[in-house]
């Protein structure tokens, strides 16, 4: 059964653990050591000002996002699912908890490895829309930005 819910300092170490799970799969493809090496200060410091997000299955927790709120755009971020539970729709039902969340932004916002094709599908099955290509980013990733309008774009 899944259950999600905002994270507690004491699900960090397992938010960690899952973020270099999931990220570790891009090893070789990406310099993943941002995503895969981030410490417990990191996720302390973040924890202060974004919400984290967690996602247990039968008790355990398996995936994570981290979100907040700049001028109005939901900026999201660090989505992770467990290898061994992806497919599941673990991802999905994270993303539409933020939007729940986000009930006082216009816009969601998220970025994606642009190999990360299972990624795009879902950003795109959930009505995400491709907004930019950010070519040679954070340590030489080339990304893909997707935007979600929650009110009508003005």
């Amino acid at each position: 059964m899944l259950t999600i819910r905002r994270a507690r300092e004491q699900d960090f170490p397992e938010v960690l653990k899952i973020q270099a799970e999931a990220f570790g799969e891009y090893e070789g493809t990406y310099e993943t050591a941002a995503w895969t090496k981030e410490t417990l200060e990191n996720i302390k410091l973040d924890a202060k000002d974004k919400v984290i997000l967690v996602a247990e299955w039968d008790g355990a927790v398996v995936g994570s996002v981290r979100f907040w709120n700049a001028g109005g755009v939901c900026v999201i971020r660090l989505l992770s699912v467990s290898p061994a539970h992806q497919g599941r729709g673990i991802g999905k039902a994270l993303m539409r908890e933020i939007e729940k969340y986000a009930a006082d932004a216009h816009k969601l916002h998220v970025c994606t490895m642009l190999r990360a094709s299972r990624n795009i599908a879902m950003f795109l099955n959930l009505g995400y829309r491709p907004e930019s290509l950010l070519p040679d980013q954070y340590h030489h990733a080339h990304l893909i930005c997707f935007s979600k309008y929650l009110t009508p774009a003005s």
